[in-house]
Formats: structure tokens, C-alpha cells, sequence
């Protein structure tokens, strides 16, 4: 697995035990690396896109809510909900790398993760995001 897919998902780990067990951040990413090794590299990727989701949660709940049509992001599954947020956060503020590959990382994460529907499902909100979104030319 490459170093920044797996960065993806530490954030995610870390991300869901937040949703889970509502710890604060910070206690939440201290047991987390406890438990797990990484590379600097894959250490502080995954710490900038945790942190940075969650600090732009404000933003990116109410967007998710607005582009996934007939679904209420609480009800959503916590894996859904959690890889719409960490693939949000990285297609709005992660500027070095391009929405598709944003995009194409949640989906696989989806199907790591995530139930036979997940995939189509977190596809088909992050696409809308994306085409929502201001274009630079």
C-alpha cells in the first residue's frame, strides 16, 4: 500500500473511533499512535488530514448533508459518513492532490471498509462536491 493510502486510512481509523466514542481529538490521535507504526511521512499526512477534518467539521457535515440527496448524515453508516468527510477535507483544502485521485482514494476505502453500496454511494456525494465547487482556470 502506497505511503499516502495508508496515511488515508489512519485518518479514517482515527476519524471513526472520534465519531464513536466522542473523545476529544487529541486523546483520540494519542491512543491511536500508540497502537500503530508509521513512517514519519504516513504519521503526519494522516495527522493533517485527521486534524483538518476535524477542525473544518463545521463546514463539511452541512455540505456532505447537501449533496447526498434523501439522506440524513447522522443516519448515514459511521464508515460513509466518516470517508465523506476525510474525502471532503482532502478535495476542498488538500491542494496537491487532484479530486480524482481525492475521490478514487475514498472509493477504495469504501470498499475496503465500507458495505457492497458504500462505494457507488460515497462516489456519487464526493462527484457532486466536486462539481459544485468553484473551477480555477
Amino acid at each position: 500500500m502506497r505511503n499516502r493510502s495508508k496515511s488515508r486510512e489512519f485518518a479514517l481509523q482515527m476519524l471513526y473511533q472520534l465519531d464513536i466514542r466522542k473523545a476529544p481529538a487529541p486523546e483520540i490521535q494519542e491512543g491511536f499512535w500508540q497502537e500503530q507504526e508509521a513512517l514519519p511521512e504516513v504519521r503526519a499526512f494522516a495527522e493533517q488530514l485527521f486534524s483538518g477534518t476535524v477542525a473544518a467539521l463545521s463546514t463539511i457535515d452541512p455540505l456532505i448533508a447537501h449533496h447526498a440527496d434523501n439522506w440524513n448524515i447522522k443516519r448515514m453508516a459511521v464508515i460513509d459518513r466518516n470517508i465523506l468527510r476525510l474525502g471532503t477535507y482532502e478535495l476542498l483544502r488538500v491542494n496537491d492532490v487532484p479530486p480524482k485521485v481525492c475521490i478514487n482514494e475514498a472509493i477504495e476505502l469504501a470498499k475496503r471498509f465500507g458495505d457492497a453500496e458504500s462505494g457507488k454511494f460515497i462516489n456519487g456525494v464526493l462527484d457532486a462536491i466536486h462539481k459544485a465547487q468553484p473551477q480555477v482556470t
